[in-house]
This record gives C-alpha cells, structure tokens and sequence, in this order.
C-alpha cells in the first residue's frame, strides 16, 4: 500500500503471472515476480517502490481479477477517447469521468501509436484538471496585487491596450502544449490584427535546429518514418535520447527491436536505461556530437561501406562531404570525444552493415550552439548509408511536448505562415492576404529568445504569452524575469499562476486538454483527435475562443469561428499537407501529413521517391567540429548537461499538481559520479549549491555513476531549485537556440548534512 497509484490484494490474487510477464516481457522492468504461490498470505513481496518499478500501470491492465488496482479511482459513468497531453508520442487514451470531474485513464488499445501502453504520466498525471489550484476567472493587477474580474473588463483593457501596441512593438509566445487549432489562431491574430511576424514557441527551445537542418538536407524538418517501424529496425542509432524517460512508449519499442534481433547503439554522455539493451554504449564528452558522428561516418567512406547507388542517384555534394571527413579519423575524435577509436569502427561497421537502420534523436544534441550541425551530421549519415525513404530507417527527431510538431506545422514560428510557407514568399504571403482580407508584414518576425531580449531592451511592450512559463524554462532564467518585467504590457493565457503568470498586468484561465476539442500532431506527423470530456474548470475557456473573443474585441474580422472543426477546415484550405483531412477522417487513427487530398491515405513514410529540396536531390553538408561555448576551468571545473524525468514534465505546472508523482520525485537531484563527490567531500543526499557565470541554486545530491566523471546532470521541473538560472544562453547561429545542454559550473557545500531517510 506504499505506491502513490498502485494498490494490490493479495487475497485476489490467482497466479496467473500476467503481471509479472507484462512487466519483464513488455515493459522490461522486471519489478513484479510471484514469491509463493496463491493461497498464502505472503503471495506478494515488500514495497513496489523498492522495486524497479516505472509506474506504469500495465499491470493493472494485466490483471484479470483485480488483485492490482488504482488507488482512488472511482468508478466511470462514461469514458472518452482523447490523446495524452503530455510528449510528442501521442499515445490514444480514454479518460474516464464521474460527477463532471476526469476520473482515471486508460490506454487506447486500438490507437497505432501505443496500442494501450502508457506511462506513469499518461496513466496518472491526471489530478492537475481538478486541482483546487486551477485559474476559474481572469485577473487583472493592480497595486501589485491580483483581482478577479469578468470576461468583458478583461476583454476591454486588453483590446485598448493591444491596439496602441500593434506591429513590431509587440510579440506573441504560442504553446507546443495547446492544440493546433488554439496555435493556427494565435498566429492568424498575430499577423493579421497585430501587424507583426513576432511570433514563436518553445520548439527554439528543443527541436529548431530540426526545423532548420532537415530542411536544409531533407527539404523538410520532421521525422521521417513511424513510430510502429521502430521495432522491425535491424539496427538503431539513439542519440541525445533518454527515450525511456522523456518517450517511455517509444522506449518500450526500441527494447522491442532489440529482442527481435536489432543492434543498438546508444551515443549518450550518461549511462541511461537504454544501455541495459546496448550492443554499443558510445559515451562521448557533451558537446562533442559532431566530431562522433563525423568519425563514424569517416569509418564507413574509408571501408567502402556507403551505398553508393543512393547517393549517385538521390544525393548531391557527396566529394565535398567525403573531403571533410578526412581528417576525422578515429584516433582524432578519440582525443575530442573520449570514446576509444575501436567503439568508433565497431559502431561504423554496425550501422552501415545492418540494414534498415534507424535513427533517434532528441534534445541531447539540438540543445547546443551547433545544433543546427548536429542535426545535419545525423542527416548525412543516413543519406550516406542510404538509409532514407524506406521503412524502418530514416532521421526522427523525438518531439519532447504533445504538439511541438503541430505547433510549428500551425506556422507559430516568426518566418512562416502555417504550412511552412514563408512570410517573405509574395505568392504565399498573397494567399494568406486573400484568405484573412489584410495586408501582411513581408519581414520574419523575432524568435522566442529575441522576443525576449527585446523585451529587455524596451523594443517589445506588449506581450501576449499563451501556455508557457519562460522564467523557469528559458536559459539565464534571471534574465527572462527581467525581461518580461520590462514589458509594459503582458498578458498571460495559462491553466496555473505560474511563475510567469505572476508578472502579467492580465491573467486569462484557459481549458485543459480534457475540457476542449480539437486536434494534436504527434512526433510522427499523425494528426489526432481530442475531444472534450467534461466541462472548463470555472469560467476558463479554450484558448482559441479566448484569443477569439479578443479579436472581436478589437474589431476584427475572421475570429467568428463556431467550433475547431470550422477552424481546422481554415487550416486545411490554407497549408496543403493537411488539406485532405476532415475531422471525420481523423475520428479513428489519425492521418499523418502530407494528405494533400480527401482520397489520399496519409504518408507514414518521407522521401519514398524524392527528397522535398528544389531539385529532389538529398544535399550533404560538410561540417566542422565546433566545441561548446563554455568550457571548465578552475572556477569552473565541472560540466552542467540537463535531462527530464520520467515522472514529471517541463516546468511542473502540471506534475507538480499530481500529489502521487510528487512521491515518485519530489525534489531536484543533482547527479554526480563518485569520484567527483569523493573530490569534494560530498556525501549522498546532502544539499549543495550548484554556480554557474549566471546564477546560484540549491538541490539535493544524488551520487550515481551514471554521470560521467566531470559531468553533473539536472532535470528542470522544480521551481525550488530552478535549474535555468545557470544555463547559458549562447545562440545557435541558425536555428537560434541556447545551449542548455553544456554549462560550466561548481559545485559548494552548504552545511545541511544528508537527509537519513
């Protein structure tokens, strides 16, 4: 009875073993095991959190008499399918309701992405849509003080206020976490009624260098291949991925594969879940992404192990690529990344020989000041083993919020409209005049980080903020904070009063997930429906009809939409790789764009015949080894990288509201190897300071080899220990994203001795 979520009677229980196979077979955590047999009061062991244990549930499913079951659950009157709002995998579930509150959820066992399987937040992190804690009307500041007012005095201020503020003195924040019709409208009122391209969201944050550099290779930045492809791979590249932590369901397909025969090559600085089922563990230095890969690729030109029919006919710029790579031998980029020559061939020879191969990837390498390089070198390395446009292969980037992909499909990006159709393109830029009836700014707007440093510097006073907390999330997070407190004019659009949420001069309540409508893409392009299960906490309301209501409010035109399905039919007429999609064809699984028609069944796979580049041809881009833009020393001796947990999510707005995951994790751990806490005297769970060029905070130390010597690891959920405050903020020149992955840091004692537990 010690689990937050799992509750078993042993006096139910008949041995059937279903959950202890579920366990080990499927979820491969081997936590559950039958110690005697029924009909003994010691049918089970001790406490499930002393176990490996995930907290996933499928146990529950598992169990045919209800010997494990949730804690706290009543019974449902009705169950309605939706999707997971929490990462980019998209898992089906239906959400059980009782007396208008949700209740439970379950896996969709007929959805393709999960096939009922879930993770602890998707089955769980449900208790935040009741929280007491939930925004039920608007509020306006003043004195420095909250007051709630109605719809119509919030509405009216705001209109005023905007109004003076229109064009390049105002920015729009949009979120991956709200629905591709809530960021299709954001965006539209952004450059239709604000006269401004000042619009992006939290993908600068994890997947622009995605965006950037599979466009400029591929001709389009998206995953290329499916989620179901995953576990027929022969062998699979994961790189910057903690899949089983950020993607648990992803994670479980990867193990899949291997049990099926595929060879797994986990490239990661830390020793994750995932190299318990590694042919190959690769532990490079952080920041040294490039470099690897770029020895791989060395290994396979050298030993005649590209596919040279693939490039000849479906490539371009292979001599200037093949010429780059001379001078990565494995000797070389032993000395960059630390890992031995001989894992370098070994991991070449893999690769290339074991076909189809797959690559993942993550946060671990766009997170950089080259990020937009790292993507590219991954990109190269599938063209070079022409492992493109066939099925279990290809370049797929893991989106870390449930419509990162969507968000920018919707145009929330500052050089786009949605699409990714260019705002300084005149034949696309007329279409959108003609379908909104204005005229529009030809000039790409600013990125979320120079929103912000606008901000600070007075260039931006207004700022319309829509599902996203900055001051935890954003880089130099001191810095953040002061900027929005520059801003005249802020208004933010949330379900909590988060920590930015505290700094608007207006404060408007948005639905959640389970109270509104609409759709949700997926990390595999696969757009999904949501659907409404019970009624807005309040006087909230979904963020489309907010933003809406703002509009008319301001005397716009085209904001009179009825419903999301009018909206998305306006998106459909307008971005070409949705305009097959009804909401009637999305009722069942989804469709994944391009569907360019009614008739047409969707495209699980990219590239089959062509690349999307001017010329169809997949274009190799030679790239140098850039090293991070922060190094140690001796004020700074250890390197700071930043990770997720499996049992919360982003800045915990959500997570944090859930009581059971707070059980789970209820703190920040800082993780270090042994030989770094015997270095400084440092003892397990003590509290410590961690010191960056930017900031100071305080968390708990977790001693772990997992952390590489000279490496410490930090998730950002917590807002006592707000890790943001000492990353760096230093630019990827491209795709305009700090380098939250690399930081040098120390590390000091406070006095307050471990806590005996």
């Amino acid at each position: 009875k010690t689990h937050p979520f799992i509750e078993r009677d042993a006096n139910k229980c008949i041995g059937c073993q279903r959950c202890a196979r579920v366990c080990l077979e499927v979820q491969s955590a081997g936590a559950l095991s039958i110690n005697q047999r029924v009909g003994t009061a010691e049918g089970f062991g001790g406490s499930l959190l002393k176990t490996p244990c995930v907290s996933c549930g499928q146990c529950l499913d598992a169990c045919p008499v209800g010997a494990l079951y949730a804690k706290a659950e009543p019974v449902q009157l009705r169950q309605v399918k939706s999707i997971c709002h929490y990462c980019g995998v998209g898992c089906g579930i239906y959400i059980g309701v009782n007396s208008g509150q949700v209740a439970s959820i379950r896996g969709d066992n007929d959805n393709p992405v999960n096939r009922g399987m879930l993770c602890v937040k998707g089955r769980f992190g449900y208790e935040f849509v009741n929280h007491p804690e939930r925004l039920k009307t608007p509020l306006v500041k003043s004195g420095g003080e909250f007051f709630p007012v109605s719809w119509e005095e919030a509405l009216d201020l705001i209109a005023s206020k905007f109004a003076a503020g229109r064009g390049s003195r105002f920015g729009a924040i949009s979120s991956a976490k709200c629905t591709n019709e809530d960021n299709y409208v954001l965006q539209k009122f952004t450059r239709s009624v604000m006269n401004t391209n000042n619009i992006d969201h939290c993908a600068r944050l994890c997947h622009a260098p995605s965006v950037a550099g599979l466009a400029q290779s591929l001709g389009s930045g998206a995953m290329t291949n499916s989620i179901n492809e995953i576990q027929s791979a022969s062998s699979i590249l994961a790189i910057g991925s903690n899949t089983t932590a950020s993607h648990p369901v992803i994670g479980i397909e990867v193990i899949k594969a291997v049990k099926n025969g595929a060879r797994l090559i986990v490239a990661n600085p830390r020793k994750i879940d995932l190299c318990r089922f590694a042919t190959l563990w690769l532990r490079h230095q952080p920041g040294t992404d490039v470099a690897l890969l770029n020895g791989i690729m060395h290994v396979i030109v050298q030993e005649g192990l590209h596919d040279a029919e693939f490039i000849a006919t479906r490539c371009e710029g292979f001599e200037a690529l093949r010429c780059s790579l001379n001078t990565f031998t494995p000797d070389h980029v032993e000395k960059i990344t630390g890992v031995p020559g001989e894992k370098i061939i070994e991991a070449a020879r893999m690769y290339a020989t074991h076909a189809p191969a797959m690559i993942l990837y993550a946060m671990g390498i766009t997170q950089h000041t080259h990020g937009t390089d790292n993507v590219l070198a991954v990109s190269n390395l599938a063209m070079l083993t022409g492992n493109l446009g066939k099925p279990s292969s290809g370049v797929n980037p893991l989106r870390g919020q449930n419509n990162v992909q969507g968000s920018c499909d919707m145009g929330a990006l500052p050089n786009v409209f949605p699409g990714y159709q260019a705002v300084n393109d005149p034949v696309k830029r007329r279409i959108f005049e003609q379908a909104w009836q204005c005229q529009l700014d030809p000039v790409p707007g600013l990125t979320l980080t120079e929103i912000l440093d606008a901000a600070q510097q007075k260039q931006i006073s207004t700022l319309y903020i829509m599902g996203e907390n900055p001051v935890l999330s954003e880089p130099d997070a001191s810095r953040a904070r002061q900027a929005l407190e520059a801003v005249a004019f802020l208004v933010v659009q949330d379900i909590f009063l988060t920590d930015t949420a505290r700094l608007a001069d207006v404060v408007l309540p948005a639905a959640t997930f389970g109270e509104k409508d609409g759709t949700l893409t997926n990390t595999e392009r696969r757009v999904q429906r949501i659907y409404k299960a019970v009624e807005p906490a309040g006087h909230s309301l979904p963020d489309w009809e907010i933003i809406c209501r703002i509009a008319r409010a301001m005397g716009a035109e085209g904001f009179n939409f009825r419903n999301e399905s009018e909206i998305f039919d306006e998106i459909r007429r307008l971005a070409p790789a949705f305009g097959g999609m009804t909401y009637q064809r999305l009722e069942e699984s989804g469709l994944q764009w391009p569907c360019p028609a009614e008739d047409h069944p969707g495209t699980p796979i990219l590239y089959l015949d062509s690349f999307l580049t001017s010329n169809g041809k997949g274009r190799f881009k030679p790239l140098d080894y850039k090293p991070p833009a922060e190094s140690v020393d001796d004020e700074y001796p250890l390197l700071l990288t930043t990770e997720r947990s499996l049992y919360h999510y982003h800045t915990g707005t959500m997570t944090r509201r859930v009581s059971g995951l707070n059980v789970l994790r209820s703190s920040e751990l800082v993780e270090i190897n042994p030989e770094d806490a015997c270095k400084l005297d440092i003892k397990d769970s003590e509290m410590v300071r961690v010191i960056s060029r930017r900031g100071a905070v305080t968390a708990r130390v977790k001693i772990t080899p997992d952390s590489p010597p000279g490496v410490i690891s930090m998730t950002f959920h917590f807002a006592e220990s707000p890790t943001n405050l000492l990353t760096n903020p230093a630019l990827d020149p491209v795709a305009k994203i700090p380098e939250l992955k690399v930081c040098a840091v120390r590390i000091e004692k406070t006095g307050f001795l471990p806590t005996v537990v």
